[in-house]
């Protein structure tokens, strides 16, 4: 593995400002790094060509000391992001040739500030899993752990992203959280994955699942670098009516590690829910290391959150079946040779979707029909605010919360289930955050016995991305994670 790899942003910007590299060796290395890792199947589609052609041009803008932001650093975009003139397909068969000739904004925000788009990832088809199973390019699979005869699951949706920064093929990736898409791959494959405010970034350009959830964030290897990318991806966007105009000038770097003045929040509710050991030991660990640093431990209630997984399935499929009905065959995308109308609609849609897909298309329709919609949909609404409230409630009296992640590390790749609650179980503690629409951000702490992270997740009121990356800096200090990671034989 080349060290041009294994740097951070942080510290690859400082050695670009040096000149210690150029931007073209940089690239390169992560490309044969992509390549020494194609097992894994986390990248859909190269972006070579281009990609060679911006580290010149970047390195020529560093000879000239006009050097941006993220000048010359190699980004990884999950593949529901609109990127012009690279083929975008969600990971299904229904777009699978679709090349959009249009940014989206987060995309673009991102380019405008110098940094070179490696490729783009896989993920759950259209964002809808936990596993990274069900995309149409294949499963992919997680470099982390030491059983070398069984892969572990990434998790998903964002599965090729964590891949491609745990696997050390790109330095950052994008992702997009609807319930737990970012954080739960980051807890399964051992890096930093934030989940800003719902608004904080614009969602012009990304591949709706549900509008109201849908939120882009990034997965990266330090708190430091998950800030550096926020700082870049977020902005008021005017082609998004639900973009913020909330100021970024309180997430400047450093982030301070202070947290002796801070409540940080224990949801009791969750210590009754089933947890594997290795997870609550962490979580235990952290809340120990939090108190020695001086914040002031507080038990708290969140007496909603246990109707937030049968909420979250209810409102995201019924606006995935709204979003998705724009996939007809008709106007872009995989097409049915039926001659008949009829036929044409019916199969483009059934030969097009995945089964999980299809099954929450089915789902959404049915909460949305007549005779359900007052049963069903507006009562999940109800509750949501519900769910809201108590967060708010909950930041009356503290600043900060820290729940585990996922209830249990990342399980094997192979183990066969034709239950889809077990997967949706996976999102029990991301799925609260996605819904009150608050940042959160899942960070590993340590390894279990086999070599699987555990990972912690810290939340905070809206727009208050500077609170939670304050307290995940002083956690991951504490965990020492890289450390103990790089004691492990990865791949």
């Amino acid at each position: 593995m080349n060290e041009l790899t294994t740097i951070n942003i942080h510290e690859a910007i400082n050695h670009l400002k040096k000149k210690d590299f150029s931007v073209l060796e940089l690239i390169g290395a992560h490309f044969k790094r992509i390549e020494e890792t194609k097992h894994l199947n986390a990248f859909i589609t190269s972006n070579y060509d281009k990609a060679m052609d911006s580290a010149k041009k970047s390195d020529s803008i560093i000879r000239e000391n006009k050097m941006r932001n993220l000048e010359g650093i190699p980004i990884a975009v999950k593949d529901n992001f609109c990127t012009k003139n690279i083929r975008t397909t969600a990971s299904s068969k229904i777009l699978h040739n679709f090349v959009p000739q249009y940014e989206s904004t987060v995309t673009r925000n991102m380019l405008n500030e110098g940094c070179i788009i490696t490729g783009k990832t896989s993920l759950d088809e259209f964002g809808m899993g936990s596993s990274n199973k069900t995309s149409f390019f294949g499963k992919v699979k997680n470099p982390v752990g030491k059983n070398k005869m069984e892969y572990h699951v990434p998790g998903g949706s964002s599965g090729g992203s964590a891949v491609a920064v745990s696997s050390f093929s790109s330095m950052g990736a994008l992702g997009t959280d609807t319930g737990g898409s970012i954080r739960q791959p980051a807890a399964f494959c051992g890096v930093v994955g934030l989940k800003p405010t719902y608004g904080r970034c614009s969602r012009f350009g990304i591949m709706a699942f549900a509008s109201s959830l849908d939120q882009a964030g990034s997965l990266t290897r330090t708190v430091e670098d998950a800030s550096i990318m926020l700082r870049t991806m977020a902005s008021y966007d005017k082609k998004d009516s639900t973009s913020s105009r909330n100021s970024l000038e309180n997430l400047l770097l450093p982030i301070s590690e202070d947290i002796s003045k801070l409540n940080i929040g224990i949801p009791t509710e969750y210590m009754k829910e089933n947890i594997a050991s290795d997870i609550f030991n962490s979580w235990e660990m952290s809340a120990k290391w939090l108190k020695e640093g001086g914040a002031n431990l507080v038990e708290i209630d969140l007496p909603h959150s246990k109707y937030s997984l049968s909420t979250y399935y209810i409102i995201s499929s019924a606006e995935a079946s709204s979003n998705l009905s724009r996939y007809d065959g008709i106007r872009f995308g995989y097409r049915s040779n039926d001659n008949n109308i009829k036929d044409l609609y019916v199969n483009s849609r059934s030969d097009g979707f995945g089964e999980e897909v299809k099954r929450r298309i089915m789902i959404g329709t049915y909460v949305l029909s007549k005779g359900h919609y007052d049963s069903y949909y507006l009562h999940a609404l109800k509750v949501r605010q519900l769910i809201k409230q108590d967060f708010i409630n909950a930041f009356k009296k503290v600043d900060a919360i820290i729940l585990p992640t996922t209830p249990y590390p990342a399980p094997p790749l192979n183990k066969n289930t034709d239950n889809p609650i077990e997967m949706y179980m996976n999102d029990i503690f991301t799925v609260p955050a996605s819904l009150a629409g608050i940042p959160a951000i899942s960070l590993p702490v340590g390894l279990t016995k086999d070599g699987r992270p555990t990972s912690i997740q810290v939340m905070g009121p809206s727009f208050k991305e500077n609170t939670i990356l304050k307290v995940g800096k002083f956690i991951e200090t504490a965990a020492n994670f890289s450390k103990i990671k790089n004691q492990e034989k990865m791949l």
